[in-house]
């Protein structure tokens, strides 16, 4: 994808739904051209298929994240004839609908009864959904012993439900076991919290969509590509119907962060730059000052290529789209995913990257111009 070597590739995936089939694509595309992570991180739906990632041998993965994908969508399996496009939007908020009433069951399901008839401080009464069919899948799939032989590393984002405090599962430090996926895919009030080691977690997304904070927070080795997809777009067009204004909202809340962290990797190249600098002005009694040696370490030389695939495709699925599981609307994101990697691999070799500052280089991908429909800008 980008002709350069690099210490360490990480694949950020963020939460988003039904919209994962998007990021399983991308992986498909990023396998396909030879380009496997060393670490993978992830919140929500990006945990998910993080965890399938991590947990499978490489020949494996793209075989597992396509079994997840066709199980979930497994009670809408039928896809519509190119003709039929006119009652295409009808249909997904029908498949909507019956997600929200019946649920999936490899998936979740409903609470009977539900949360307004149960007790107080009970697995019941704090969501509409029952998650832990979701931990039959994940031990089917996944491989977690693979996973703690951290021969890829893998981090989960979630958020401490008392503490409100966002906190990234990683196999570097502890076990990682599917109650850990299922945390970082909790987002209330649909599903519940899960509790580990006497903590309650809920979903990461709460907090922030998108874990290239905390990947930077970890200082990885000195050059570094990290791959980062985005389900949400932050760009679009003004909504014309109540249905557009919440899709919009969406969209924004989730992206949002995306600015934030940019800026954060801008100044952290920044702050290293400018402490570099003073430091070789000290005078020789005071390079060898304790407080100077302590600061030292942090003037290295690293350098991040942010590679962002974002999914700047359009869908009839409206506000439900990341909640409407049928199989058209899988197999559609998972190909605009694979197409999109394929796409910016032929252009990434002439595009100019965005300059964040010493040594900070994004890369939007695709270009906003392949994409049918799509503002420029």
């Amino acid at each position: 994808m980008v002709r350069a070597k690099f210490d360490q590739s990480i694949l950020a995936l963020q939460g988003g739904g039904a919209l994962g089939a998007y990021q399983a694509g991308v992986y498909e595309g990023l396998a396909e051209g030879g380009l496997l992570p060393t670490w993978v991180v992830g919140i929500s739906i990006g945990s998910i298929n993080a965890a399938i990632i991590a947990g499978n041998t490489p020949e494996r993965r793209v075989e597992r994240l396509r079994t997840f994908w066709d199980r979930v969508s497994s009670y809408a399996p039928l896809a519509l004839p190119a003709w039929f496009d006119a009652m295409r939007p009808a249909l997904k908020n029908l498949s909507a609908a019956s997600v929200m009433s019946f649920g999936i069951p490899v998936f979740f399901v409903p609470r009977v009864p539900p949360p307004a008839f149960a007790a107080d401080n009970t697995p019941g009464a704090l969501s509409y959904y029952d998650t832990s069919p979701l931990n039959r899948t994940l031990e089917e799939l996944v491989d977690f012993d693979l996973i703690n032989s951290r021969k890829v590393r893998l981090s989960l984002g979630a958020v401490n439900v008392q503490e409100g405090q966002s906190v990234y599962f990683d196999n570097s430090r502890i076990r990682i076991t599917a109650d850990h996926v299922r945390a970082s895919g909790s987002l209330p009030p649909g599903f519940p919290p899960v509790t580990i080691d006497g903590e309650q977690y809920w979903d990461g997304g709460i907090v922030t969509n998108s874990p290239l904070t905390y990947v930077a927070d970890q200082k990885p080795r000195t050059r570094v590509l990290v791959i980062e997809v985005d389900v949400f777009n932050a760009k679009g067009e003004l909504p014309r119907n109540l249905d557009q204004v919440m899709e919009r909202a969406k969209d924004i809340q989730y992206a949002s962060k995306m600015r934030l962290n940019t800026d954060h990797f801008r100044e952290l190249g920044e702050i290293r730059s400018a402490l570099g600098r003073l430091l070789c002005k000290l005078p020789a009694g005071l390079q060898d000052d304790p407080d100077a040696q302590k600061l030292a370490p942090l003037c290295d030389d690293r350098e991040f290529t942010i590679a962002r695939i974002i999914n700047r495709r359009t869908t009839k699925s409206g506000n439900n789209k990341d909640y409407e599981f049928s199989r058209a609307t899988v197999n559609e994101a998972w190909a605009a995913g694979l197409e999109d990697v394929r796409r910016s691999k032929d252009k990434i070799g002439w595009m100019q990257p965005m300059d964040l500052g010493p040594g900070v280089r994004v890369y939007d991908l695709p270009p906003a111009t392949d994409i049918p429909g799509e503002p420029c800008g």
